[in-house]
């Protein structure tokens, strides 16, 4: 099952030339689920390899203005080309007042759209995999969310089954659902024999806006992936405490704490660049990455490799309307 993440708005607050305000799109087998629509989150979809999906949900982090501008016309879009599926928008308490709001913008939509308030330790169950809903420090109502896949069986061992006489047919098949079998001679074998250890699922961790948290440090425990907020450099770190934001340098201290295979920072506040912040983040944790709009993160199973930052892998081979940053910036 492919996992990965697209990032399509890496600023913080207002856009710039070569970054447009929060959005990323986890994509996971035909799912695809977005976190925050800040201000033209649509363009960039459209912009990208992935073009327009029906999206089936939209995952609110809170509702400040870089994170929700995009929403109108999103859904209006969906209206306009004669969407029918349902689209779910979650998001922290206050959600339904949003929409009381916006829909004096947006209209009405031709399609179901539904409105789900959650709260910190709720759990949304998908096909396959959870959304866990966890609290976060911003001084508003607002939640991180974590994609949360469950651990799978271990794998088979052909050679373990050949010594203990297990024979080809439906009993390696009853082992592998994890169900004890006797052969004709009477002996038991257990599931436990002939598979090994249950392999970890994937977890994808992302903050939103937060202060450095405690909470983000738990979730992010061993996680394949924590998208983490760096507003600010540490020459801001009085800023941040203002504004209850974190330091690239803070972002990199929770991934260590956590042991996380990969951090990438996103978030950037207009007066950086972004390399002045992955050089602050690295200094502390090494695995660390902050990408540019169209960015991609793969995610395999632990078993089979590392998370890897793929440069510009949403965007299309001949786009003129981004600005390209520096290399170093990688």
């Amino acid at each position: 099952m492919d996992l990965d993440v697209v990032f399509l708005g890496t600023s913080a607050s207002a856009p710039t030339a070569g970054r447009a305000p929060a959005a990323l799109l986890v994509r996971r087998g035909g799912d695809r689920l977005l976190f925050d629509c800040g201000e033209g989150t649509q363009r960039q979809l459209m912009r990208s390899t992935l073009g327009l999906p029906d999206l089936e949900a939209i995952y609110l982090t809170h509702y400040h203005a870089d994170h929700t501008l995009g929403l109108p016309g999103l859904l209006k879009t969906f209206a306009l080309r004669g969407r029918e599926v349902p689209l779910t928008v979650f998001g922290p308490p206050g959600l339904r007042e949003l929409f009381n709001d916006l829909r004096r913008v947006f209209g009405r939509v031709p399609y179901p759209l539904e409105t789900i308030e959650v709260r910190p330790g709720e759990a949304l169950d998908r096909d396959g995999y959870r959304i866990l809903v966890f609290p976060v420090h911003h001084g508003v109502s607002a939640v991180g969310y974590a994609v949360d896949e469950p651990d799978r069986p271990g794998e088979f061992d052909p050679v373990a089954a050949d010594a203990l006489g297990v024979p080809f047919g439906p009993e390696r098949g009853a082992l592998q659902r994890g169900e004890s079998v006797t052969l004709p001679d009477g002996t038991a074998i257990t599931p436990d024999a002939v598979i090994g250890t249950a392999r970890k699922g994937r977890r994808v961790v992302i903050t939103g806006d937060t202060a450095p948290n405690e909470t983000v440090r738990v979730l992010a425990e061993g996680a394949d992936l924590l998208v983490h907020e760096a507003t600010f450099s540490e020459e801001e770190h009085a800023r941040a405490e203002e504004t209850l934001h974190s330091t690239a340098r803070q972002a990199a201290e929770v991934a260590a704490a956590a042991g996380v295979r990969l951090l990438a920072l996103t978030h950037f506040s207009p007066r950086y660049f972004g390399p002045e912040l992955l050089d602050e983040a690295r200094a502390v944790f090494a695995s660390t990455v902050a990408p540019r709009d169209f960015d991609v993160i793969e995610i395999p199973f632990a078993e089979r490799g590392e998370p890897t930052l793929i440069r510009k892998g949403a965007r299309p081979s001949r786009d003129g309307g981004v600005l390209d940053l520096p290399a170093s910036a990688a």
